[in-house]
């Protein structure tokens, strides 16, 4: 059942996630090479803690970091680690989340370049971002649910890129995984889903793999890795449907820079 907010539920909603966005920005200068993803996990406890939330992902059941952190050919879900070292030319997916203070969650990822990265890798960073702002386009009310997913789709075709088919984005509110599940691809026997309302509150989080689909889980239950070993990427973002549009919640500078570019893209 897709839960519809009250307009005090966004409001709880962007504050939470306003204040997630802005920890990405304190995360970045610390991704560096010579790093462990260990590090960057108690970094994120310490500034999720400070903003006034909870990790949420460690009260998910068997999970007990803050962050999920995955590098290169680990799709989601990494578990950080000491030995995991960050090297120059590594591409790491930072998943986190919060549970603020007021009751209302937020989750979003963004894919981090470790040095200098091959143009390849800038590459697929590039189209899965591309990707959720595509989908952002059609986040209005009376639009279709499974018009996003035909937005990913389309927008990863374009580069020659593969979707996960098993993951995908999801309602949020004060349970982190909310109805309605939001496929990362599209098919048209899917057809169109259910109507996009003012009140809907969605994480948004394209998975793209630069080579096939096909993915495997890690031995210790958590790292979806995918099986041919090649780069993959992933970005999410949280938005909240209004009358006249959405809102992403999860702002970091990542955000503003795509938003001021969709804004000069409206005035060509």
């Amino acid at each position: 059942m897709i839960i519809i907010k009250t307009k005090r539920e966004m409001e709880k909603m962007i504050e939470a996630g306003n204040k997630l966005g802005k920890i990405f920005d304190l995360l970045a200068p610390e991704i560096k090479p010579g790093r462990s993803t260990a590090e960057i996990d108690k970094l994120a406890e310490k500034y999720i803690r400070e903003s006034g939330g909870t990790p949420n992902f460690s009260l998910e059941d068997g999970y007990k970091w803050s962050v999920c952190a995955s590098v290169n050919s680990t799709l989601i879900h990494g578990i950080p680690s000491k030995s995991v070292i960050l090297k120059e030319g590594d591409i790491l997916s930072i998943d986190m989340g919060n549970l603020d203070k007021n009751g209302y969650n937020g989750d979003a990822c963004r894919t981090f370049a470790v040095g200098n990265i091959s143009d390849e890798a800038k590459r697929l960073i590039r189209c899965t971002e591309e990707c959720f702002y595509e989908a952002f386009k059609v986040l209005k009310p009376g639009r279709h649910l499974y018009e996003i997913s035909m937005a990913i789709q389309r927008t990863a075709d374009k580069y020659g890129y593969s979707l996960v088919k098993e993951y995908g984005g999801h309602g949020i509110g004060r349970e982190m995984h909310e109805d309605p599940f939001i496929y990362n691809y599209y098919s048209p026997e899917m057809g169109l889903g259910p109507y996009l309302r003012e009140g809907m509150c969605l994480a948004i989080e394209p998975m793209v793999m630069a080579g096939k689909s096909d993915i495997i889980t890690l031995q210790d239950g958590w790292g979806i890795v995918s099986a041919d070993k090649q780069l993959t990427c992933h970005y999410e973002n949280d938005v909240v449907i209004t009358s006249d549009g959405a809102i992403i919640t999860s702002v970091d500078s990542n955000v503003k820079r795509h938003l001021q570019e969709l804004e000069n893209e409206s005035k060509e």
